[in-house]
């Protein structure tokens, strides 16, 4: 396989940045700034490594809406076409919440396609198009599994006097997880 190269006008090819960092990196991702909300910092660790989780499959749930976005077929076609970009959109805001949330308790944003899929607990699709029904399912269970694990951490969040990540967690992803897991359940009914 090829890999294109950026090159200088003196044909040699960039191995660094153009502007090279003076310190590299600044803060490691499993370390948390101390910050001056008022909350334990034992707290605010463990609500870190807990939206870190959510960010990382609500990434990978997003990404499963562009793909499906992409590949859907048949006689549903434009409606779910737009429907899945919808939710894809509405993924992009909770995980922009959740990012920025995080980076407001003092921690480290996951951010990298590598780091998400690493760490995400969706089970990765086939890179081939998938049936409707197969579509379906696999988005459901993928909610099915951040709303899981979202309860789980807005209960220990709270339990923590972490009402901050609480609320993100209650009033943004859970909420809008159920809301698309209702909309996507009318698709599959049998009555």
């Amino acid at each position: 396989m090829t890999r294109s190269t950026i090159t200088r006008g003196d044909s040699k090819h960039l191995k660094e940045p153009v502007v090279p960092s003076k310190t590299g990196e600044v803060q490691g991702f499993r370390h948390a700034q101390r910050t001056t909300l008022a909350l334990d910092a034992n707290a605010s660790l463990a609500s870190i490594d807990n939206l870190n989780q959510l960010l990382a499959d609500s990434m990978t749930l997003r990404d499963l809406y562009k793909k499906h976005h992409w590949q859907v077929t048949g006689p549903m076609f434009y409606m779910l076409h737009l429907l899945f970009d919808k939710h894809f959109e509405e993924q992009s805001r909770i995980i922009d919440t959740i990012a920025e949330h995080i980076q407001t308790l003092g921690g480290v944003a996951i951010a990298m396609a590598a780091d998400v899929a690493e760490g995400t607990g969706i089970p990765r699709p086939p890179k081939g198009r998938e049936d409707l029904a197969a579509q379906l399912a696999r988005l459901l269970h993928a909610h099915e599994i951040i709303l899981l694990e979202a309860r789980a951490m807005a209960r220990e969040a709270a339990a923590s006097g972490d009402e901050g990540t609480n609320d993100v967690i209650v009033s943004d992803v859970i909420r809008t997880n159920e809301l698309q897991v209702w909309i996507l359940a009318q698709h599959v009914r049998d009555d």
